[in-house]
């Protein structure tokens, strides 16, 4: 990913749980919180309680490719944490990036097509 870095540390996760902005859908909850940099950071979490972990692997591929893909779209100076709901559990990439993009849309994270 270009313009994004990974949140690896506990810490780093626990600081995005704790000062960000949460909104969630069926597939996927997500939390935001701005770092004061220029680039993003984006972490993916996903449960043992979603599945074994072929299943979680998969979530985590379909999360990150989806915003691989829209990553030039989105804002930048945010820390992003994805939380997978067990409802991932069978969704397709369209499904996947579709939710993806609603929430970072209704957190304002999206920058319009005119940009």
């Amino acid at each position: 990913m270009k313009f994004t870095e990974s949140l690896k540390k506990n810490h780093q996760f626990r600081f995005v749980y704790n000062r960000g902005r949460s909104i969630a859908n069926r597939l996927l909850v997500m939390y935001s919180v701005r770092n004061n940099t220029q680039l993003n950071r984006f972490g993916i979490s996903v449960s043992k309680k979603v599945g074994n972990s072929v299943v979680r692997s998969r979530i985590t591929r379909l999360i990150r490719e989806s915003y691989r893909l829209n990553e030039a779209d989105i804002q930048s100076g945010y820390d992003i944490v994805i939380i997978a709901r067990a409802s991932a559990k069978g969704a397709a990439y369209r499904e996947m990036e579709s939710a993806l993009l609603h929430l970072l849309k209704k957190q304002r994270l999206l920058r319009s097509k005119e940009d």
